[in-house]
């Protein structure tokens, strides 16, 4: 297992970027980059369980291992979920998990920082390389876009 790190600065309150983040609506225009159509189900407080699918119903399983409001969110990924039924036994799931997925966001100036580290697989760092980059630009814009 691999540990990526991507960052970008937004020129957003924290709150903004924290809500933009992790608001429901918002959460499925920015990860459109990695799936058309995600989407969450759960709550992001410490010791919930989330799952993040795509509309076929598919997706991964996870646990929020620590939440800090506007500072710092850790995801400890537990599995995949396929045909509404979560796997957190399979050889295939214990390879991997848990992956941690950790998000970190400190302020300066008029500036936000937002820092993701994400445990990876080999078969997944490249998707990954490709894809993050543009689902934080895309935050950026939803972020930095005049209200209104």
């Amino acid at each position: 297992m691999k540990t990526l790190h991507f960052s970008i600065d937004v020129r957003a309150s924290r709150q903004t970027v924290w809500e933009t983040l992790l608001g429901r609506e918002s959460y499925r225009i920015w990860t459109t980059e990695f799936a058309d159509g995600s989407y969450f189900e759960g709550t992001w407080e410490a010791g919930t369980r989330m799952r993040f699918l795509v509309p076929s119903g598919e997706g991964m399983v996870a646990e929020v291992a620590e939440h800090r409001p506007q500072e710092y969110l850790s995801l400890r990924h537990l599995g995949f979920v396929k045909d509404g039924v979560e796997d957190t036994e399979s050889e295939m799931v214990k390879a991997w998990a848990p992956a941690f997925e950790n998000y970190t966001l400190t302020y300066a100036g008029l500036s936000a920082h937002l820092a993701v580290d994400i445990d990876v697989t080999p078969e997944f760092e490249e998707y990954m390389l490709k894809v993050w980059p543009r689902a934080l630009a895309r935050l950026k814009a939803m972020c930095e876009a005049p209200a209104g």
